[in-house]
């Protein structure tokens, strides 16, 4: 979600919406790596992935999401699933960072 729609977001729910994380992973807190593995895995690595790109061959929101977490645009099942496991390898990193501190 765009900065813009953030702030409308939070005037109309009185949520705080935090932006994706678009680090890359040697820049990352241990936090923002736990957020993006858990956003890639529970976006891409559903036993049924949404619809990828709509009739017209244009990505789907669901799609496009990755582009604001700094992840290439997914236009097939399989490229969504590279997504998931590079969340699996950060939460993976997560864990051993967390369980050595």
């Amino acid at each position: 979600m765009t900065a813009a729609g953030r702030k409308a977001f939070a005037r109309k729910q009185g949520s705080h919406l935090r932006p994706g994380v678009t680090k890359i992973q040697s820049e990352m807190t241990p936090q923002e790596m736990r957020r993006k593995g858990s956003w890639a895995v529970r976006f891409y690595g559903r036993a049924k992935v949404p619809p990828l790109v709509d009739a017209k061959g244009q990505p789907t929101r669901h799609a496009l999401s990755a582009h604001a977490w700094g992840e290439p645009v997914p236009r097939t099942v399989a490229a969504a699933r590279r997504i998931a496991a590079k969340g699996e390898r950060l939460l993976a990193r997560y864990r051993r960072i967390k369980d050595n501190a």
